[in-house]
């Protein structure tokens, strides 16, 4: 009891002295996990068509893509174009006084931004192997009635075929998302504070363990809200899309039962 006592009167302690810290590094973490998991989903979209393409020019470099990324850690992605970038850039452009007066300057300057172009990468590679696999599940009968209706492969792919891909795997489209958020932590490895990189500057200050356990009920909370949006979601769209493909025999009994 005594044990407990005190341990909230510490986890109290923290929140009144490093809320501030805590909060400032829980918005970097959401906002690097809203722009990889949005940037990389747009991304993912063409190379996901890519992969599924008969032609190989189209084919091959979207699989070396993914290949890549999905065979690579993510760690060393993240240093690869944290300090591999700036570094090629700076040569390409034959030293620091040129390329802090080229545009690129805007990017290398930005810690955030640098690990973004990791994350998004990183995320596009396994959200597009993700769709490409719901894009050839789609039914064979379908794919033939899309043909006798005369579509082409463009109307076929976005009336049809992309729909079916993301309605398919949106559960494994989210538990990207939930992974990425707990991959995010990479960003305390460089000079951006995200909210492990808060809690780790606490530590350094308090060398009080509880932090770390503070940090686990923020991810967890975090994770907690993210499954709870994305299940609303699946309903709302599964429900739609149920609606959309009733009959009119199916619709009519319904509506003459309904009460006025």
């Amino acid at each position: 009891m005594g044990g407990s006592v005190m341990l909230g009167s510490t986890i109290q302690g923290i929140f009144a002295e490093y809320s501030a810290v805590l909060l400032e590094g829980a918005v970097v973490t959401l906002k690097l996990l809203i722009v990889s998991s949005v940037c990389g989903f747009v991304l993912a979209l063409p190379v996901s068509v890519a992969l599924s393409s008969s032609r190989r020019r189209w084919r091959y470099p979207a699989a070396l893509f993914t290949l890549v990324l999905r065979g690579s850690p993510l760690f060393v992605q993240v240093f690869l174009v944290y300090y591999g970038l700036p570094q090629i850039l700076t040569l390409a452009y034959g030293g620091i006084v040129a390329i802090k007066a080229s545009f690129w300057w805007h990017l290398l300057s930005s810690p955030f931004l640098l690990i973004s172009i990791a994350f998004v990468l990183n995320m596009a590679a396994y959200m597009a192997e993700d769709i490409r696999s719901g894009l050839v599940s789609l039914p064979k009968g379908e794919r033939e009635a899309a043909i006798a209706c005369g579509m082409s492969q463009m109307a076929t792919l976005r009336r049809i075929k992309m729909p079916w891909a993301l309605r398919t795997m949106m559960p494994i489209l989210f538990n990207e998302v939930v992974l990425t958020l707990k991959a995010t932590t990479l960003a305390s490895t460089i000079t951006l504070r995200d909210l492990l990189g808060a809690g780790s500057m606490i530590f350094a200050r308090t060398f009080d363990m509880t932090i770390y356990l503070v940090l686990a009920v923020f991810y967890l909370i975090m994770a907690g809200l993210l499954t709870v949006v994305f299940r609303f979601i699946e309903r709302r769209f599964l429900i739609s899309h149920r609606i959309a493909n009733r009959s009119p025999d199916q619709v009519k009994p319904a509506a003459i039962n309904a009460k006025p």
